[in-house]
């Protein structure tokens, strides 16, 4: 008997070839068999020739927009859109219509009406979305899922989540950075954290939230706290060295002593090396001083959350630790608790008082190690969804939406100072 024929490689057009597009695309290397890159739209001309160069794409798809794409007859399978947040809803909605199915860089989108609408799109087109919260397909993530599910820890009664942002981190995407003002990106808790309020709602399962508050604001990256001697750029500072968010700590130097050429360093310079890097500090918007920038975002935050019969969950995320981009997690369950840093999970049973600690499983041969591999298994679930016809991913539309909304209303809580309700159909309203 003849074995049965291999599907052909899904083929990839990248919209966005940044640093979270060159990340997706490169499951096209590890998987030759599985995924092509067969086109790029992207308006930066070393970043489009380079990702054209990488994957040897052919220059009748290498454009600088995606609005020149859809002028064109449909070429290819699957479209990554990995622009600018406030730049998804449109070309989601575009490609949604020609056919192609869709990987999007989260968030979906960031007005509720533009996540509605990417939705219904896809649905109608019968789209196969998926929305990259890549930490949903991390394995440990997925492991305390499963013994909820099986009942080992009883009733889960609370979550607790916390994110440390790190404090160079904040300085570098939240406040010199893309993310620094809600008015050309999105809201702090959108922008870092809907990540968590997707696993909060992930692991309380069918229990639907029905509360919502928060609180939060911007500390310390004022104007006020600008030193009296500062100047407005780190490159002719007379207290650069004396700062622990110098523009020199966070980007010369980890290129200088570590070699760092990659992410956050080549976000200030295409192709860095120390010339090209300083002088780009001289005038790029992340060389500036951080107590003189247009910031606006929270740098810490705190959402609570009621859950039906009583359950509750809290996140917290914060600017200024020493860690960056760290996780943990405390569930609490009536049989038993479960801890989680990202690295191992531990599962205390209150019955025996034993723990068993779990460790994420070893990664495949894969270059996609970010999150700890979740980018990885993310795109292994995509790839296998849109290649075996099915269409059945995890983060979909109509799950993102539910989780997105819950991030929606928890800023309105914030901004307005009130306990918001949310209803059965996702929307919210104030107490």
């Amino acid at each position: 008997m003849e074995d049965a024929p291999q599907p052909r490689p899904v083929e990839v057009l990248v919209v966005g070839a940044g640093d979270r597009g060159n990340t997706y695309a490169t499951f096209a290397l590890d998987s030759p068999d599985r995924m092509r890159v067969v086109g790029v739209a992207e308006p930066n001309d070393v970043r489009r020739i380079s990702m054209a160069n990488k994957y040897n794409i052919s220059d009748d798809l290498i454009f600088k927009s995606w609005t020149e794409v859809i002028l064109k007859p449909k070429c290819a399978d699957v479209v990554i859109i990995a622009t600018q947040d406030q730049l998804h809803a449109e070309p989601a909605i575009a490609f949604a219509k020609l056919g192609y199915n869709i990987l999007l860089e989260k968030p979906m989108a960031v007005t509720e009406s533009d996540c509605k609408d990417i939705t219904e799109t896809c649905k109608e087109n019968n789209i196969v979305l998926t929305v990259c919260h890549e930490l949903r397909y991390h394995p440990l993530n997925r492991m305390m899922k499963d013994l909820i599910d099986q009942g080992l820890i009883g009733d889960v009664t609370h979550i607790q989540q916390t994110e440390c942002v790190g404090f160079w981190h904040f300085a570098h995407s939240f406040v010199r950075g893309n993310w620094s003002m809600e008015k050309g990106s999105t809201f702090f808790l959108m922008a870092k954290n809907c990540h968590d309020i997707d696993l909060i709602k992930y692991w309380m399962g069918d229990n639907r939230c029905v509360k919502v508050s928060s609180f939060g604001s911007l500390q310390h990256f004022t104007k006020d706290n600008k030193p009296s001697e500062a100047s407005s750029r780190c490159i002719d500072c007379p207290v650069e060295s004396q700062c622990a968010y110098s523009a020199f700590n966070i980007y010369v130097n980890k290129l200088k002593r570590v070699g760092v050429t990659g992410w956050p360093v080549n976000v200030v310079c295409d192709n860095p090396d120390i010339e090209s890097l300083t002088a780009a500090l001289a005038t790029s918007p992340y060389g500036r001083c951080v107590y003189d920038c247009d910031n606006d975002v929270c740098t810490n935050q705190v959402v609570n959350m009621e859950f039906e019969g009583g359950r509750t969950a809290a996140l917290t995320s914060i600017a200024f630790t020493d860690s960056t981009s760290t996780r943990s997690t405390h569930i609490y369950g009536t049989k038993g608790q479960l801890r989680c840093d990202g690295v191992s999970m531990e599962h205390f049973d209150f019955l025996t008082q034993s723990k068993n600690i779990h460790y994420s499983p070893e990664l495949p041969k894969t270059s996609l190690k970010a999150h700890s591999g979740a980018d990885y298994y993310l795109m292994d679930s995509f790839i296998s969804a849109v290649q075996g016809g099915t269409g059945d991913v995890e983060t979909n539309g109509a799950d993102t939406l539910a989780s997105h909304m819950l991030v929606f209303a928890a800023e309105h809580a914030r901004k307005n100072n009130v306990i918001v309700t949310v209803h059965e159909d996702n929307s919210y309203s104030c107490n």
